[in-house]
């Protein structure tokens, strides 16, 4: 289960939005056409924000053309650009289905008077920064493992992997000169031992 849960904590974002249902906000999708990529945009009001950790996702609601129109998307998704917030809206339920048989200005949620509009994000990680090391840190310490601990040591074995190709002789082409001129090396060689 540990091993599942390290996988999950890479793909998450750093920060994520603050997702209220009600809300009505800016969704900016990267989307994908052929080798062009490009950055769409997706305004509506959060009807239902579920799910947690890796899987949260939020779904957003809006009319184009007298046509309701809904898309949910992955919080922690890398498809998902930033989410900004246009306006704050009231809402005294976790899920607003009641919209969806609703048209025109009943369609929307109430604004909340004299709210900020700010885009909050929650920090989900820290990212690390890598810090000078002192002296004290590259010294070893052996310390006594803490019950519970989530790091395991392990014993991994190495082994060793043997090249076994075999080595040949490389031919090298030579001139006729340099042939001829071997040849007489050669013979020379011969007549002296003779």
């Amino acid at each position: 289960m540990d091993i599942i849960k390290s996988i999950e904590h890479e793909q998450l974002k750093n920060k994520i939005p603050e997702l209220k249902v009600g809300n009505t906000v800016k969704v900016h999708v990267r989307i994908k056409e052929g080798n062009k990529e490009r950055i769409q945009v997706f305004e509506g009001i959060i009807i239902k924000v579920q799910g947690g950790g890796l899987n949260q996702t939020f779904t957003v609601r809006k009319t184009s053309y007298g046509v309701g129109v809904e898309k949910t998307f992955l919080v922690h998704s890398p498809l998902v650009e930033k989410v900004e917030l246009v306006r704050v809206g009231k809402a005294r339920r976790a899920k607003l289905y009641y919209l969806r048989d609703r048209v025109g200005k009943a369609a929307k949620t109430k604004e909340q008077v004299g709210a900020r509009i700010e885009n909050r994000e929650i920090v989900v990680k820290e990212d690390l920064a890598e810090e000078p090391i002192s002296e004290e840190e590259t010294t070893p310490v052996e310390a006594a493992p803490e019950e519970g601990s989530a790091i395991k040591e392990e014993n991994v074995e190495v082994q060793e992997v043997v090249d076994t190709v075999k080595e040949e002789p490389v031919e090298v082409v030579k001139d006729k000169e340099e042939v001829k001129e071997e040849a007489k090396q050669e013979e020379t060689k011969k007549e002296s031992k003779e």
